[in-house]
């Protein structure tokens, strides 16, 4: 046998091992981010969420391409909630400060579903609070209740005995938005700060 076609088989087979690794490696279907994926939705992340007109903190009205402007972290909840919302979004303002860290810019937004106290006033107060770069959004009863069933949120308000000092029943998942993709990925209250960014980080660098 010739030393050129030695050359040529050799190379041949280093092609060949070349091509089943990235077939190997590939992310599946064909989906950049599935390497980053821990969760599992029912019929995929991209079924979450949808389009909206809302209110943010400083009364103008906004569209959710305004909103997810840049990689987000989305968020629903109420600002009288005395322990679950401040401490869940406390997390994504930290997860938020990890990545501007690494030179990434992502934004925490907090949806309230508890418009008729949370004002834009008062959302403002919340967000500035917890992260200069949250942005505080809500709206109508029958918007937020929209926005909520598009992220297969559920919320309650328990004011029926009350209607100054009631608490809200509602879902604590946050979401990760990205401009051109939408949803896709939510975390739960046992992300911590850390996992969430370096999570996110992978999704960001991935699209």
């Amino acid at each position: 046998m010739t030393d050129r076609r030695l050359m040529m088989l050799g190379l041949l087979a280093t092609v060949l091992v070349l091509l089943t690794g990235w077939l190997w490696l590939r992310p599946a279907s064909g989906d950049p981010f599935a390497g980053c994926r821990r969760s599992v939705v029912a019929g995929g992340a991209g079924s979450l969420g949808g389009s909206f007109t809302l209110t943010d903190e400083t009364g103008a009205r906004v569209t959710d391409a305004q909103v997810f402007d840049r990689p987000s972290i989305f968020y629903m909840g109420y600002t009288y909630c005395p322990d679950v919302c401040p401490m869940d979004a406390a997390r994504n303002a930290a997860a938020v400060d990890i990545l501007a860290e690494q030179g990434m810019s992502v934004k925490p937004v907090f949806l309230s579903v508890d418009p008729a106290r949370d004002t834009p006033e008062r959302l403002r107060e919340f967000t500035d609070a917890m992260h200069p770069e949250m942005l505080g959004i809500t709206g109508s009863p029958e918007e937020v209740t929209t926005v909520s069933q598009a992220w297969r949120g559920y919320f309650r308000l328990n004011d029926a005995e009350d209607k100054e000092n009631y608490l809200v029943d509602h879902t604590t998942q946050s979401f990760l938005v990205l401009p051109g993709h939408g949803t896709v990925e939510f975390f739960t209250r046992d992300t911590s700060p850390e996992q969430m960014a370096e999570q996110i980080a992978c999704f960001v660098d991935a699209a």
